[in-house]
């Protein structure tokens, strides 16, 4: 069988419309002898002369697709298949840079004006680099930041390192709220390759999220020698941590949380401790609920039902205890409040993942709608027994800087401890959560500066500081802000809310609500903000800003 027979009918080129003849016999009809009279025939005064014998004729060039590659094509040794016109900008990326900003100022850049380098981790030279495999240990591994609360943009960062590191440039990685995907191209004349993930289950520990960072730094670092396997490896191990605090720390911190958030809105001793007490129980009984499999949604109204019921006893008891429940209430509140969600998805907003930030924001709505169902139905239980809930007790706030300040700092461990983090970070965390209690108090209570405007100050200097600690430990800036926004979160403008609308008054409900709301979105504006502050004072190397996208002038 000749070699044009033995193609592919897919490899072959298609005949061209002028090669076919319209005028071919129908079948059974004989076609007619050529004419063979001397008279009538014609002769080329080009033909060959008798005696002479034609030179044999070349062998046909084998028919084949035009995205075929030639055989003298080598992936390693081939030049960019995407050059721009006006050649490759030079971006200079130094280890003293943390890899977060290399790669976002590489995925900032068109794939056409990426420049291209030697992969930072050794692999076969002759076969190049797995690339499936890359690719979903790359997926695996925004996976895991996905999940544990990291930004959209960090995490494409982070699967973008990994596929460079291994040889993988011109690969394309995409994050949503539930969805991973990356695409990787080797050239132009072969077909791209293209896997993606989806994230299921959402987790707070971050401890796993700090190793996956130093995880993506070691790959990213090229004297560190990290084999796809012993990547999976200690991939496998992050996943098989267990987290490094027991349930009952857990309940204990949350307790913590409650009681300290208690006096951080004017509450004494016995507030306190019924507050831990009510934060304990709501934590126990949303352990139970999540262990028989109920969403998210009814575990927030149930965990914020005992902090309310226990401060209506308060108040329905005051002939024998004088305490004042709205501080018990306030202070459960704390401890649920999702401003973890709330300041990633604000973030993905202003960096332009407007769809994993809506999703974000889609998912604090309806976790902060859970609380307001719990409480209004405890709220409501409480009026029907006439418990006496006066919102103009929230006007009689007495500053008290000290225990204040005190306060502030234990409710950031205890967040800390709730989150997860590592027991290296929390003495950080906590001692920039009295940082922001300090600035707020001070301009707030001593400066008589709106509560909005002190908020997102303390809130900045927050993202400040925890952009600066981050980028000093080579780690994600999450574990350093998250607890430190605990102090400043709107739980005693949520519960003022809840109550008015409970009382009838829907005006002034509105107008709690709506504060709370600007405070919310004060801290997630401020703490971002604050982030941006730190890479502008921060001198980086030439060519590796970030590119922002230019304003759209109304259009």
């Amino acid at each position: 069988m000749s070699e044009r027979e033995s193609e592919a009918p897919e490899d072959r080129k298609p005949q061209s419309d002028e090669a076919r003849s319209a005028f071919v016999q129908p079948p059974g009809v004989e076609t007619p002898a050529p004419v063979t009279d001397e008279e009538s025939s014609t002769t080329s005064e080009f033909a060959l002369p008798e005696g002479l014998s034609a030179p044999p004729a070349a062998p046909a060039e084998p028919e084949g697709s035009a995205f075929t590659q030639p055989q003298t094509y080598s992936a390693r040794k081939s030049p960019p298949a995407f050059t721009p016109p006006h050649g490759v900008p030079v971006v200079k990326l130094t280890k003293e840079t943390p890899w977060q900003d290399q790669m976002r100022a590489m995925l900032r850049l068109p794939v056409a004006e990426r420049p291209s380098s030697e992969p930072v981790q050794r692999h076969d030279e002759e076969h190049g680099p797995a690339v499936p495999r890359v690719l979903d240990l790359s997926l695996r591994i925004g996976e895991l930041l996905l999940a544990g609360g990291e930004g959209a943009e960090d995490v494409e960062a982070a699967m973008f390192a990994v596929c460079r590191a291994y040889g993988l440039d011109r690969c394309e990685p995409t994050a949503t709220f539930t969805l991973l995907s990356v695409s990787f191209q080797p050239s132009l004349v072969e077909d791209p390759v293209t896997a993606s993930r989806t994230v299921r289950r959402r987790g707070t520990d971050y401890t796993r999220l700090a190793a996956v960072f130093r995880l993506v730094d070691d790959i990213s670092d090229e004297d560190v020698d990290v084999t796809l396997e012993e990547a999976y490896r200690r991939l496998a191990e992050i996943r098989r941590n267990r987290h490094p605090y027991p349930g009952w720390a857990l309940t204990a911190a949350n307790g913590l949380l409650c009681g300290s958030a208690s006096i951080l809105v004017g509450g004494d001793l016995i507030v306190f401790v019924a507050a831990a007490l009510g934060g304990m129980l709501g934590d126990r009984l949303a352990w139970l609920c999540s262990a028989r499999g109920f969403p998210e949604f009814y575990q927030f109204a149930v965990a914020a039902m005992p902090p309310a019921a226990i401060g209506i006893l308060l108040t329905l008891s005051h002939t024998f205890v004088d305490v004042r429940a709205s501080a018990v209430i306030t202070g459960g509140l704390f401890a649920l409040l999702p401003g973890r969600a709330l300041v990633a998805g604000v973030q993905d907003g202003l960096t332009g993942y407007y769809i994993t930030a809506g999703a974000r924001l889609l998912e604090v709505l309806y976790f902060f709608v859970g609380i307001v169902v719990g409480v209004l139905v405890t709220l409501y239980v409480g009026v029907q027994l006439n418990a006496k809930l006066n919102p103009e007790i929230a006007l009689k706030v007495v500053p008290r800087p000290l225990w204040q300040i005190a306060a502030a700092m234990v409710l950031s461990l205890a967040f800390a401890v709730l989150l997860q983090q590592e027991r290296s970070t929390v003495v950080a965390v906590t001692l920039n959560g009295g940082v922001a209690w300090t600035v707020y108090g001070a301009m707030h209570y001593t400066g008589n500066i709106s509560p909005v405007a002190s908020t997102a100050a303390a809130a900045g200097l927050v993202g400040l500081f925890g952009q600066l600690f981050s980028r000093y430990r080579f780690a994600s800036a999450l574990p350093y802000v998250t607890a430190a926004i605990g102090p400043l979160l709107p739980g005693s403008a949520t519960y003022f809310g809840l109550l008015s609308f409970v009382q009838g008054d829907v005006n002034a409900g509105l107008t709690s609500l709506s504060k709370a709301a600007a405070l919310a979105m004060a801290i997630a504006i401020g703490v971002n903000l604050g982030g941006e502050i730190a890479r502008v004072v921060i001198r980086q190397p030439v060519g590796a800003d970030r590119r922002a996208a230019k304003r759209t002038r109304g259009f």
